[in-house]
């Protein structure tokens, strides 16, 4: 299906949680949620919609029907394609906007009143949460318009002897070609970009001032963390900083430091750029490697928390 296919098919309400809702003509949403929603609130989880492909799949495993709400859904939906939506995606359904803040949760079993009526429940596997950005009235038969928003991936390799050609740089590569393994499978919608430049601060300067103003969600730099006359790596990227994240960079240093002592001489950083996060890698591949391993681990949860998001899975 298309975006202009997705159609709300049910609006449902609860007056108290962990029970079935119940459809209604139609719902008012507030910057709390659905008025008169159980679920109402400031909390992250405002909205939640299921789509009805994902109940028709289970109503076939279980032989059995469920009608629109039993899973506690809000909005049940025609034509949302559950896997392609992201964390941070917009949902836009007239007037009203939706922000996505979770896809699935955790299922509390024999004490809610769904799993005991319904045997088991679809939330946890395709349950959309969403916060509200802009209220409004929804009936069935409104349509819904999935925007789906990019996680922006900026790699800059700064080289001189790259730069001009004396050597392939390798660095840059690798770490988008990790990011890229990494992400795979999962529904962000990823756009890497690669630049190669000189050791001099203004070329770098000038894409960090670009990726700022594009938003983007990560940049990372590779080489230019020694103390040669041309490292001009962290010093150009700390003055665009708004606050530095020393932990990470501290604990790798530390960890490969201890078989390769050369580790404990980078001066690498991390830190917040703008709306995005930056960090400054050495210029070898088996440097990278060390590095992006450590830096996945906690990437996307620092995405979260710069969205005002505290999501821990």
């Amino acid at each position: 299906m298309t975006t202009d296919e997705i159609v709300i098919i049910s609006t449902n309400v609860s007056s108290a949680k962990g029970t079935i809702k119940h459809p209604q003509p139609e719902i008012t949403i507030d910057d709390h949620g659905v008025v008169g929603d159980a679920h109402a609130g400031p909390g992250l989880r405002q909205v939640s919609l299921l789509a009805r492909e994902g109940i028709e799949k289970f109503e076939r495993e279980s032989k059995r029907s469920f009608a629109p709400g039993v899973f506690a859904e809000n909005l049940t939906t025609r034509g949302l394609p559950v896997e392609e939506v992201a964390v941070l995606d917009k949902l836009t359904l007239g007037a009203v906007s939706l922000e996505v803040t979770q896809v699935g949760k955790e299922c509390h079993g024999d004490s809610c009143a769904i799993f005991r009526e319904a045997g088991r429940c679809v939330m946890p596997k395709e349950g959309v949460f969403t916060r509200v950005l802009h209220g409004g009235e929804v009936k069935p038969g409104v349509k819904l318009r999935h925007i789906k928003r990019r996680l922006g991936v900026w790699v800059i390799s700064v080289s001189d002897r790259a730069s001009a050609g004396q050597y392939e740089d390798r660095s840059g590569p690798r770490v988008t070609e990790l990011i890229r393994q990494h992400l795979n499978g999962r529904s962000w919608h990823l756009e890497c970009r690669y630049s190669l430049v000189t050791d001099e601060p203004g070329e770098l300067e000038a894409l960090l001032k670009q990726a700022e103003k594009e938003s983007t969600d990560i940049v990372i730099t590779t080489g230019g963390t020694g103390i040669g006359p041309r490292d001009i790596t962290p010093e150009t990227v700390v003055k665009r900083c708004r606050k530095l994240m020393p932990g990470i960079m501290e604990y790798i240093r530390a960890t490969y430091g201890r078989e390769h002592p050369a580790a404990l001489l980078s001066r690498s950083i991390a830190g917040v750029m703008g709306s995005g996060l930056i960090y400054t890698l050495p210029g070898s591949v088996r440097a990278v490697e060390h590095y992006i391993a450590e830096i996945l681990k906690t990437m996307e949860h620092l995405i979260y928390s710069l969205h005002g998001l505290d999501i821990h899975h």
